[in-house]
């Protein structure tokens, strides 16, 4: 296979990512938009490509060997299923779906088609995150026993424009933005046993909340805290401080993760371990060192392991199981913060049926 020919539907912020990484890429090529808005025509006959209106469109079309799907969630299972049952690949992106029965039926149709499906959390693709994962399994840090994460984002007014960032079951700082850091710690940690929640709508005002704390207990062991914010300035979030997406965020030179073990400890996105000099022993001065990384962009890395996808196949760096259980974890969080009551993680869900079957073989 030549260059691999990448549709791109929805021309929105996390679309325009996606577009211009692909035009980075040696093996891969923009082929066409699906976007029914006029600002999506302009883009792409600025880009010298075809502009359709729908997936239908695009299926009939024959335009796409793969497809980067950037659409509103309550979208991706429809637009999704089309496409695979067409026999075309998916980058989806995160959140896997809008709700955990659409996500059981998304999975449905990537078993029953075996056509690649990965999902965009493209923090596991980051070099970082790859080199302290490296670093926490292979025991540097001894057992993980507590983390904490802040994620400080003050989004502007403008920003809200789109309904959907408003509205429940779509919006919210908890199902856009900590999906990220949910999925971080199941990747460090294991999974979830267990949540406690407090979320505020006090800021903004909207359906949706704008500010929440979050408690998480791991099934292996260890404990860990979140913060986060859409409404808060500070320069404390994963966003403003990694340097992925420079276009978008600036990058300050501060950490937003900590990781506690028995052994050490680990700061993120500086990817700083802290040692003793011996024992353990809160009298003594531990020494720092940076763990090595060659640094990359993670979005091209994500997109280098969705063109192997799509050559050869294999397994999905994140895939849609794996993403749903990222979205069982945030309903319990969600439910926690809701009844004020702890709130224990089902994953069993990941293996029953969906209550509806998605049988439409098109999508729009």
């Amino acid at each position: 296979m030549d260059r691999i020919g990448v549709v791109v539907i929805g021309a929105g912020v996390i679309g325009r990512t996606h577009i211009d990484t692909l035009t980075r890429m040696s093996g891969l090529r923009l082929a066409a938009l699906v976007d029914p808005a006029p600002s999506g025509r302009a883009l792409a006959e600025s880009l010298g490509v075809a502009c359709l209106p729908d997936v239908a469109a695009l299926i009939d079309s024959g335009l796409a060997q793969a497809a980067i799907v950037a659409t509103p969630n309550e979208t991706h299972l429809p637009v999704s299923a089309a496409l695979l049952r067409a026999g075309i690949p998916v980058l989806l992106e995160k959140p896997v779906a809008e709700s955990l029965d659409s996500a059981r039926q998304l999975i449905a149709v990537a078993d029953e088609t075996g056509v690649p499906l990965l999902v965009g959390h493209h923090r596991r693709h980051n070099p970082i995150i790859r080199a302290a994962h490296g670093a926490i399994r292979g025991g540097l840090l001894g057992d993980l026993v507590m983390a904490t994460v802040t994620c400080s984002l003050a989004k502007p007014d403008d920003y809200f424009q789109a309904p959907w960032r408003r509205s429940k079951g779509a919006g919210g700082p908890l199902l856009i933005n900590l999906v990220h850091e949910i999925d971080l710690l199941r990747h460090f940690f294991g999974e979830i046993a267990e949540v406690q929640a407090i979320a505020s709508h006090a800021r903004r005002g909207f359906p949706v909340e704008d500010t929440a704390a979050v408690c998480l207990r791991f099934a292996e062991g260890g404990l860990a805290t979140l913060c986060i914010s859409d409404a808060a300035v500070g320069p404390w979030a994963w966003d403003l401080t990694a340097g992925e997406n420079m276009a978008r965020f600036p990058a300050h030179r501060v950490p937003a993760h900590h990781y506690a073990g028995s052994r050490a400890g680990l700061s993120l996105p500086d990817l700083l371990l802290w040692q003793p000099p011996g024992a353990p022993d809160w009298t003594q001065e531990l020494q720092p060192r940076p763990l090595p990384v060659s640094h990359g962009d993670p979005y091209e890395a994500q997109l280098v392991h969705f063109a192997d996808l799509v050559r050869h196949g294999g397994t999905p760096r994140v895939s849609a199981r794996d993403a749903t259980a990222n979205l069982i974890v945030l309903d319990a969080i969600r439910a926690a913060a809701e009844t004020g009551q702890r709130v224990a993680v089902d994953l069993s869900a990941l293996n029953r049926e969906p209550e509806t079957a998605f049988n439409s073989g098109r999508g729009s």
